[in-house]
């Protein structure tokens, strides 16, 4: 049963056998994308943010100087990557306005104002073959919705009223889904938009499914379950009927598109519940999988599983980097796949075998009730790019005295090291932790000569198993007294004694599930079937609210927006296509299905992110391979810290690289920005630093590149605000405005 779960060959024998003479013989040769523009979020479909282009070189590259800005005119910190389509940029900005800007004149074409909620790190771009239908497809509080990429008008004739609504068909009730999409765009590939997801991390989330629908109409065209259902490969790596419950398995960051093939590479995620496994005892297929598939069909084409039935949420997180090799005197075109966990994995992008051997080695057991950790995990033969582990000797030796003391008193009883299952009895410190390692925005590539470029960040993790228990605050008796005085009188009839549901759902941790201003109109209006009870006093709903488990001080971010402020400029439209409300509102799941098996108790921990600067430095570093021979070129610390080692530039900056990127240019450049507002270029080749400047806002968006009238032209997203172990700029005097920041070189003087 264990090599029947496990076995990429078994994949390869039912699937790739099937359609690899197709494959070879029809799509050959590497991908047709030229590199040559940054209409897509991550340049192209193939996600390597590679650039060719001439002007900017190893010799000029020093002189490069805000050519012209943007000014986004507002506070807010945008994590968005610009896309640029002939002579216009598309940025966010002006309170979560989409915005049109002429690159030539840097002037404003149009606005759409009031997009709060819209796909986070960027949009995608389409056109149709005569040029006459031009997009922007994007998601937008759980929908799929397009624009007029011209007019800046919603598109109202793609799917219903103009929006499809993305809670469809994953196996739960529409209405009681209240996270969908991710924050990525997904990616084109012909008449398709192919989506990942973000459904959350918690017991009951929904699942991942990868659905691609028609740019045009809004059609879904096919959906891949990434939890399988019965009598789909796979289904038996999970117990029977786990589909039903079981959620996440989702692509939430970057696929890769081999066009010429027609092939979509999905990175995909953990399953839920993240880091305690006993209802879903099995491998758990195609949780931490990169799985190819046919993208004009859907159909899987191969798949290899990087972690066995996860407990340590190590999603697939960064883009797979699609390109061509020398392996054993043969060029091969491989796809390459960096984790958050520091390994990397390496595969021939027709079949799925693998370029460098891997090992499957054993692992301790399981000390929890009802889990079983999987015995063997896959342990590349490629050599890793994080350290696996804290010890006394790696403890960061800036630490304080105090802190230092601390820590070696807290490691005498916790413990550490790769794939040690989490656990109720003592500590677990995971080197890495939840973010990486690599994370999204943190891979590129020289497709053509096989260099990879992974920005990785050594970031532990501590983790503690708690069961999860009814709810609970630190109330006042009288508090205590008014809240069960009103749930007997209001809602024990339909949520039971115990709130743990009847004939209305249950209650337990309900405080943890949804915002308050949410809870509060809930129990003041209704819901449903349920009644208003407009009676009630604000003292009492707060009161419930925290018994369920809720803080009512917990940011909404969902209502950061400024609604008040007149937004200037030409506004074509505001708020996309509306969405129509839920007739009737479910409550999320919260219990498993009558008749399903499973756990009594059900367990959790925090993803333990407290110490990001735990090891010793580099804390986050840019590595180069070369995988053609499957070694490290370089290594190269990046990011500046101010806390520990005060703007050392040998040590990096702790968790440096989160929601940073590169840009790869084929005059051997490697931009890359980092923690601090750093934007560096490197030397391709040997590393070398060749120009490195400080913005004066921190970045949180993947940097683009694109020419116009032969000038070539780095865009950098530089809206953020500093973290507090990073030097503010903004404060510095000459300080640019948030904004997004266009770098060329000087124009020569005639």
């Amino acid at each position: 049963m264990i090599l029947k779960r496990l076995s990429a060959k078994l994949s390869f024998a039912v699937a790739a056998l099937l359609l690899l003479s197709f494959y070879i013989s029809c799509n050959s040769g590497a991908s047709t994308y030229n590199h040559t523009t940054w209409s897509q979020y991550g340049g192209g479909p193939d996600q390597s943010k590679y650039f060719d282009a001439s002007e900017i070189t190893k010799d000029n590259v020093g002189q490069l100087q805000v050519a012209w800005m943007y000014n986004s005119e507002d506070s807010m910190s945008y994590f968005f990557s610009p896309i640029v389509v002939d002579s216009m940029m598309y940025v966010m900005a002006k309170n979560f306005s989409l915005v049109a800007v002429n690159v030539n004149t840097g002037k404003e074409v149009w606005i759409h104002t009031k997009l709060m909620g819209l796909s986070r790190r960027g949009i995608n771009y389409w056109e149709s073959s005569d040029k006459k239908d031009k997009r922007l497809i994007f998601t937008l509080n759980n929908s799929l919705q397009a624009i007029d990429a011209v007019t800046g008008k919603s598109i109202l004739s793609f799917g219903d009223s103009g929006y499809v609504d993305l809670r469809q068909g994953l196996d739960r009730d529409p209405s009681s889904i209240r996270r969908m999409q991710s924050m990525m765009p997904g990616i084109i590939y012909n008449d398709l938009v192919i989506l990942g997801s973000a459904p959350g991390e918690n017991y009951f989330s929904p699942p991942g499914h990868i659905r691609a629908y028609n740019v045009v109409t809004g059609k879904l065209e096919w959906t891949f379950h990434t939890i399988p259902h019965p009598g789909e490969f796979g289904y038996d790596t999970w117990p029977k009927d786990a589909y039903k419950y079981a959620g996440a398995v989702n692509v939430w960051s970057e696929m890769s598109v081999d066009e010429k093939r027609g092939i979509v590479y999905l990175p995909l995620g953990s399953p839920t519940y993240d880091y305690y496994g006993a209802d879903r005892i099995g491998a758990n297929l195609f949780g931490n999988s990169l799985v190819a598939l046919d993208a004009k069909t859907g159909k899987r084409i191969w798949h290899y599983q990087t972690v066995h039935h996860d407990l340590w949420d190590y999603d697939l997180a960064s883009a797979p980097q699609l390109l061509t090799v020398k392996n054993n005197g043969k060029e091969i075109d491989a796809v390459a796949v960096a984790t958050k966990h520091g390994f990397m994995f390496v595969f021939n992008r027709e079949t799925g075998e693998p370029l460098f051997p891997i090992e499957e080695k054993p692992f301790p057991a399981s000390n929890m009730p009802g889990e079983h950790a999987w015995p063997t995990q896959p342990i590349s033969s490629l050599p890793d790019f994080t350290r696996h582990a804290v010890t006394k000797e790696t403890l960061n030796p800036f630490f304080p005295d105090s802190i230092k003391q601390q820590w070696l008193k807290r490691l005498d009883s916790s413990k550490s090291g790769l794939y040690l299952p989490p656990s109720d009895k003592y500590e677990t410190v995971m080197m890495p932790g939840a973010l990486g390692g690599a994370n999204y925005g943190n891979t590129g590539s020289n497709p053509g000569k096989g260099i990879m470029y992974v920005m990785t960040q050594e970031y532990a993790s501590t983790y503690r198993l708690k069961k999860v228990l009814p709810p609970s605050a630190n109330l006042s008796n009288d508090e205590v007294k008014r809240v069960k005085a009103f749930y007997t009188a209001t809602c024990k009839t339909c949520h039971g004694a115990n709130m743990e549901g009847g004939l209305a759902p249950t209650l337990v941790n309900a405080g943890q599930r949804i915002f308050y201003d949410e809870f509060k109109g809930i129990v003041l209006n209704g819901r449903g079937q349920m009644p208003g009870f407009v009676h009630v006093d604000e003292q009492t709903i707060t009161a419930l609210y925290r018994y369920l488990g809720g803080n009512p001080a917990r940011p909404n971010f969902s209502r950061r927006i400024d609604t008040t402020s007149k937004v200037n400029g030409p506004v074509v439209a505001s708020g996309g296509a509306k969405i129509k409300p839920d007739a009737n509102r479910s409550a999320p799941m919260f219990d498993y299905p009558e008749g399903v098996d499973h756990p009594v108790d059900r367990y959790t921990t925090d993803y333990g992110l407290d110490w990001m600067g735990l090891l010793s430095p580099p804390w986050s570093s840019l590595v180069a391979y070369d995988l053609n021979t499957g070694t490290i070129k370089w290594r190269k610390p990046i990011g500046e810290d101010s806390l520990y080692s005060k703007g050392d530039k040998t040590t990096g900056a702790p968790s440096g690289v989160l929601r940073k990127g590169m840009v790869v240019t084929s005059t051997g450049i490697v931009f890359t920005t980092a923690k601090g507002g750093k934007l560096y270029a490197f030397d391709a080749e040997d590393g070398t630093v060749l120009w490195e400047t400080t913005l004066s806002h921190e970045t949180n968006g993947q940097p683009i590149m694109f020419t116009k009238n032969g000038k070539q032209y780095l865009v950098v997203n530089a809206t953020g605000t500093f973290a507090k172990d990073s030097y503010n700029q903004a404060a510095k005097p000459g300080a640019l405005p948030r904004g997004y920041l266009v770098y060329a070189l000087p124009d020569i003087k005639k």
